[in-house]
């Protein structure tokens, strides 16, 4: 009886527990609302810069292959000189946009990482996001232990990348300090990923997430929808992420694009987040 009595009052401090935990997290606060510039892959880096400071957003995450624009001929970031990033953080910093993370192609050689890594580096940026090859995940994870940035593994959908499921994510990270996991909350239902059950499964492990929505489970040729009108339950996900105590980046992300371009979905994304954190 006694054993009963320790074992019911364990489980419920436990409980207990976790439900404090998540109330010591706000969401209008801890939760850093960006744009991950994909969303603007179409035009140049200062043009990205532009859409994002009329959305009034803050955050930025960078990708490696953005094209910089005709003052830095056209370059794609990954073959900037150090005073070429330069150049591009200052634009940042002129709109008050903080670039928090850069998406980086990586590449099939220690070399061409590390190339990256030290673009990253200079950019200023808190982490990495990455899909890093099976057979590199021990030297990857060492550069980024040199260069002191976590690997956010990105998932992209089944038959496209080795990630497409959350327990592939924790396959990389077991073992790997360094690695974390950005949860592509659009990408999983082309795979038959529930995100609710996705964002469970990578529990402790989530550094960022990429806020996109899609129209169906199960088709990996559907292209996004505009945040809170397709089917990922995102007052589940923002619920999961509460009582995880997540505190960091959620970047609003488009891959379609629409014309004359994403802003109006950005802005429509902006008010659907805004009204549940709300919540």
């Amino acid at each position: 009886m006694k054993l009963q009595l320790f074992l019911t009052a364990a489980i419920v401090f436990f409980l207990s527990r976790e439900h404090v935990i998540g109330q010591h997290v706000n969401p209008a606060k801890d939760w850093k609302l960006g744009v991950a510039m994909y969303t603007f892959h179409t035009v140049s880096f200062p043009e990205a810069l532009e859409y994002i400071d009329s959305a009034g957003i803050r955050f930025a995450e960078a990708m490696t292959f953005h094209k910089t624009g005709a003052a830095l001929k056209d370059s794609v970031m990954s073959k900037l000189s150090p005073s070429g990033i330069n150049k591009l953080k200052k634009l940042a910093a002129d709109k008050n946009i903080k670039i928090e993370s850069i998406y980086i192609g990586g590449g099939n050689t220690v070399e061409s990482w590390k190339k990256e890594f030290e673009v990253a580096r200079q950019l200023g940026v808190k982490f990495v996001t990455a899909e890093p090859p099976v057979r590199m995940w021990d030297s990857i994870d060492s550069l980024a232990g040199v260069y002191k940035m976590k690997v956010a593994i990105h998932e992209h959908w089944k038959g496209v990348s080795a990630y497409w499921h959350p327990d592939s994510v924790l396959a990389a990270i077991k073992g790997h300090p360094n690695f974390g996991a950005c949860a592509d909350l659009g990408h999983w239902p082309k795979s038959g990923v529930n995100p609710v059950e996705g964002i469970k499964k990578l529990k402790g492990h989530i550094i960022a997430i990429h806020l996109k929505d899609i129209a169906a489970f199960n088709n990996p040729k559907l292209k996004d929808v505009t945040v809170g009108t397709g089917v990922v339950d995102f007052p589940g996900v923002f619920e999961e992420l509460k009582k995880q105590s997540f505190k960091g980046n959620i970047y609003i992300e488009k891959d379609v694009v629409n014309k004359p371009s994403n802003l109006p979905s950005v802005l429509e994304s902006i008010h659907y987040y805004n009204g549940l954190v709300r919540k």
